[in-house]
């Protein structure tokens, strides 16, 4: 035999994202059939809020989850998932209208022209900063999406590759969520749970996210600087990016009349309007795709174009996202199999239990990693916070840790490894970016560990000076 035949035969090909995340359906189907089922009391406490009832876990009747029904699940996952889906779906078409209109194209053709050669390095950083900012704020995660695009253009114009773009998206909004002072739906949650006061801590915390975009702004330059420096060393070097390539000259030369300067400027209200309405009047998912939905009208207005042409451009986005969407649902059956197994708070009293039997200094790393497998199961930031807070407060006084400390340790768990794990949204960036999720994990896995090494820092620290 041949030795081209043998490496044929010997070589592995990483199956499609569709398939991995089915496959870990069945895997999760199989723990139904062997973990013992189990479940906590819930109970509403002094904000309304339903969460964990320490204490309470017990055994329920084992439910395991057959193969009809975990392949059901998947349609479930869809149903379950369906405001974060179609919340997606109008959100990127509506920023796909921007940039039909030309004007980030405009906007991307000024930052080539300030900054040159190594230079343009700078915009990692000034990136992960914005994005960052936007997430530890207003909790703006699902939003980015339409952005990774964008920037994933952006990032090929500038020399760099598709990687990178995504990077300074998904690593923005990760550590934003991982650093966030005041994100509502994370910190406001787990510190209300945690009877803690709102935003008590934020210092620490601002350090905690500026240490992150350090860490993170030297991996990805030093990347991006090898790359500008020779394309072939690019983790995907060679695969086809055409459809989000724009070339340097060509956009130098791009229209940035008033019409698209209008457009931009309609954009920066919008995101206004979606502060305002995120922290004074409680918007969520509905409200926000609707700001977006009305801005994309506006938009249309504005560059002229037809109700039919408006439709066209519509619908266009509404395909370029439909895998990505379908992904979120996929991912969602897992949760669903999971739930429907009764093994969720299973996993969840398991893995506390050892917290116990640990000193100070170690149960608070432990708590790190904890919130970040759990991550993997409850991709929910406030759905995590209720389920696991209410354990992870009380006993972090019987450990002699600050619950402030628990708290960081939830939220550093629960932001980054979101764009780590297949369950939340390291499929979906890296699908929506052109990109193999297992050439994204290539790229980030050793960053994360940076990443996380820090963090384990950085909770050492706030045990040792007593963060409270």
């Amino acid at each position: 035999m041949s030795e081209s035949r043998v490496a044929a035969k010997v070589k592995f090909a990483m199956p499609h994202v569709y398939v991995l995340l089915t496959i870990i359906i069945m895997v999760t189907a199989l723990l139904t059939w062997v973990l013992p089922a189990g479940e906590f009391d819930r109970a509403p406490n002094a904000q309304g809020r339903t969460v964990v009832v320490p204490g309470t876990w017990h055994a329920v009747e084992q439910t395991p989850v057959g193969f009809f029904k975990a392949v059901k699940a998947i349609f479930d996952g869809l149903v379950d998932a369906a405001d974060i889906i179609f919340f997606i779906f109008i959100d990127y078409a509506a920023i796909s209208l921007l940039i039909a209109s030309g004007a980030f194209h405009g906007l991307v053709a000024g930052l080539l022209k300030v900054f040159k050669g190594k230079a343009r390095a700078i915009v990692i950083p000034l990136f992960l900063v914005i994005f960052g900012f936007a997430a530890s704020t207003i909790g703006m995660f699902e939003e980015a999406l339409p952005f990774i695009p964008i920037f994933v253009g952006i990032a090929i114009a500038m020399g760099y590759d598709a990687i990178i773009g995504i990077g300074m998206v998904a690593l923005g909004v990760g550590m934003g969520y991982s650093g966030a002072f005041m994100n509502p739906f994370t910190v406001g949650v787990a510190q209300g749970i945690a009877e803690l006061t709102p935003l008590s801590g934020s210092w620490y915390r601002i350090i905690c996210h500026v240490v992150m975009i350090v860490v993170a702004s030297i991996y990805m330059i030093r990347y991006a600087l090898k790359i500008q420096k020779d394309p072939s060393k690019s983790l995907v070097a060679g695969e086809d990016f055409s459809k989000f390539a724009m070339d340097e000259e060509s956009l130098a030369k791009h229209e940035f009349g008033i019409r698209q300067k209008l457009s931009l400027a309609i954009f920066l209200i919008t995101l206004v309007i979606f502060v305002i309405g995120v922290k004074v009047w409680g918007w969520y998912f509905g409200e926000i795709a609707t700001v977006f939905l009305l801005m994309a009208v506006v938009i249309a207005v504005i560059m002229g174009w037809s109700p039919n042409e408006f439709s066209r451009r519509i619908v266009a986005g509404l395909s370029d996202i439909t895998a990505a969407c379908m992904m979120v649902g996929i991912a969602r059956g897992i949760r669903v199999v999971l739930s429907q197994g009764n093994i969720i708070d299973t996993v969840v009293y398991g893995m506390s239990v050892p917290l116990n039997y640990l000193p100070k200094w170690l149960a608070g790393e432990f708590m790190l990693v904890l919130q970040t497998l759990l991550n993997f199961l409850i991709p929910s930031g406030s759905g995590q916070a209720a389920t696991v807070m209410p354990i992870m407060a009380p006993l972090s006084d019987l450990l002699g840790i600050s619950r402030q400390v628990a708290v960081l340790a939830f939220q550093f768990g629960d932001g980054l490894s979101n764009i780590l794990w297949p369950t939340a949204f390291a499929v979906v960036m890296a699908g929506i970016g052109g990109v193999k999720v297992t050439s994204w994990w290539k790229w980030l896995v050793p960053l994360f560990l940076w990443l996380f090494l820090a963090q384990a820092i950085l909770i050492a620290i706030a045990i040792g000076i007593g963060f409270n």
